[in-house]
């Protein structure tokens, strides 16, 4: 005789749904753990290579931007000291004109020459920013392509370890509905096993959602809808295997309840449902003793 029950007849103990959420969270610890080392290994054997500095023209470009820069830099700090002793100047000139002394002609010479070197020096920082001005196009397309080059090769290595982590993640997500499905198919004791298996890959797949919200839109933002997509679709497989599953048991289950098989009127000794109007009884294709419609087997003969 066989002791196998319906999964939806067994009264799952506190014991059980405490392991079963116990072993969700140890599952989750490591899911994440190997989630982010996925990641971590992508860096380890693919590292972002910023090694290109562009065509030898553009490289050109560049370099002579920074000298233009370097130049103008030096320009202006040239033109600060020739002001700072240009203020010198003037003002050693002035006291000795106040004072009436001796010098004042040699002060004179030393203040014009002093005017003179500033204005050169200025005149040195105009041409230096016109220098920059002139080179700052070119370097800027430069340096604007050598960038989308370098972040090109950089988002390649990003998509590899995305598309790791979706496989993981979805998975973990097969393995969850495919361990569910057949414990309910053996109607084993385990199947908050299974339960627990799939809460912690629905919570994996919150947790890729969410990093990849948060730091990824342009093209790695469809990520998450794909697994929103899988994981909708998985569901619902899932929703419809199970309806299929309890149409078949369902009656079973009224029937040891002394229900109708069809509506779920409670029956009492009559042959026909009060509640739909169909027959409860019928002759048993054996021995034509009064059979419950939806039993297993025949109350009589025992045949199935």
């Amino acid at each position: 005789m066989s002791t196998r029950v319906d999964v939806e007849e067994i009264q799952t103990t506190k014991g059980e749904k405490l392991l079963s959420l116990v072993l969700a969270v140890f599952l989750l610890i490591g899911g994440v753990w190997v989630y982010v080392k996925i990641d971590d290994a992508v860096r380890t054997t693919s590292p972002p290579d910023f090694s290109y500095r562009g065509t030898p023209e553009e490289q050109a470009a560049v370099n002579e931007l920074r000298s233009a820069q370097a130049q103008l830099s030096r320009a202006q700090v040239a033109a600060a000291n020739a002001r700072d002793n240009l203020e010198l100047k003037r003002e050693a000139y002035r006291t000795a004109l106040e004072a009436h002394r001796a010098e004042a002609a040699r002060l004179g010479v030393a203040y014009d020459n002093a005017r003179r070197r500033y204005a050169r020096t200025r005149q040195e920082v105009g041409e230096a920013r016109a220098e920059v001005a002139r080179a700052q196009p070119a370097a800027n397309d430069a340096q604007r392509h050598i960038a989308q080059v370098q972040s090109g090769r950089f988002h390649n290595r990003e998509l590899l370890a995305f598309a790791l982590r979706l496989l993981w993640v979805i998975a973990n997500l097969l393995f969850g509905y495919w361990l569910l499905a057949r414990l309910r198919r053996q109607g084993s004791r385990y199947y908050p096993v299974g339960i627990a298996f799939v809460g912690y890959a629905v919570v994996l797949a919150f947790v890729m959602a969410a990093d990849y919200l948060t730091d990824y839109f342009d093209p790695l933002d469809l990520g998450p809808l794909v697994l929103s997509l899988v994981g909708i679709v998985l569901t619902l497989l899932a929703f419809v295997a199970l309806q299929r599953y309890l149409a078949k048991r369902i009656p079973g289950r009224r029937v040891r309840r002394r229900e109708c098989p069809f509506c779920g009127y409670p029956v009492r000794d009559n042959t026909h449902c009060e509640g739909c109007g169909r027959d409860v009884l019928a002759p048993c294709a054996r021995c034509d003793q009064p059979r419950r419609v939806g039993a297993a087997h025949c109350g009589a003969c025992g045949a199935a």
